[in-house]
């Protein structure tokens, strides 16, 4: 039996990368599991049905309110209900490394849309499926970034220090309803979204050096703070962001 059978889990931006990862990871542990991504994520669903898995997928854009509440519909209407929401989508691979006086206003909104905002809106529509649950779990994907600004990147930066905001004052408003809601400060992780793209050699050896752990991250290392954050073993926690980045920044 696996720690998640009978719960149902929304992942956003989970077509590819790291969001792959966490959808396959809590399908294994026996997760009813929505795939759901901008991008068409067939083959992630395809690969979680062949390991004898259950998942549906969805195209969906996290800065449309009808989308993501489509997708706490398709939750419900499919398996029962929705317990776990894993608020993954944003952008970050596909950015180009610019100091921040280059950075045009609309670059910056839309960088602030779609990694912030759209939170704040998933959070929003889950939430009377959590209800109607009588409890859920949310988890939120933060950056290491936040802790030590790196060049290149002020609006990405930005942008996941106010997903650490947002998981705290959601926090506040949730823990009467048994909704625990914590994040994750990814450090930088060899993913298939920047495996092999040199844009990111800049950043990979330094990174590593700044490292307790001195080896590159992978998304396996993820999964173990993932599982803890999405199952009882958290139930007291809530509010927290936990840095997992092989101790690049200890706190």
């Amino acid at each position: 039996m696996g720690r998640l059978d009978g719960k149902t889990a929304a992942i956003t931006g989970a077509a590819r990368g790291i969001g792959a990862e966490y959808a396959k990871k809590l399908a294994a542990e026996g997760a009813n599991v929505v795939v759901t991504d901008i991008l068409d994520p067939a083959e992630v669903v395809s690969e979680i049905t062949a390991a004898g898995g259950k998942a549906t997928g969805m195209v969906v854009d996290v800065t449309s309110d009808d989308d993501l509440n489509a997708m706490v519909a398709k939750a419900e209407s499919e398996y029962g209900a929705l317990n776990i929401l894993v608020n993954n989508a944003g952008l970050f691979a596909n950015l180009e490394l610019k100091p921040f006086f280059q950075i045009s206003n609309d670059e910056f909104d839309k960088v602030m849309t779609i990694n912030a905002r759209s939170i704040h809106q998933a959070t929003k529509a889950a939430l009377p499926a959590m209800m109607r649950a009588e409890g859920g779990k949310i988890v939120n994907i933060a950056s290491g970034t936040f802790y030590y600004g790196p060049p290149g990147l002020s609006h990405y930066t930005a942008s996941k220090a106010a997903v650490i905001g947002l998981t705290r004052g959601h926090a506040r408003e949730l823990g009467d309803k048994n909704i625990q809601i914590n994040a994750i400060a990814v450090g930088l992780t060899e993913s298939s979204s920047i495996a092999g793209d040199d844009k990111w050699d800049r950043a990979r050896a330094p990174t590593v050096d700044s490292r307790s752990i001195k080896r590159e991250m992978v998304p396996e290392d993820l999964m173990g703070t993932l599982m803890f954050l999405v199952t009882s073993d958290s139930d007291f926690i809530t509010g927290q962001t936990i840095n997992v980045d092989g101790g690049k920044v200890n706190l």
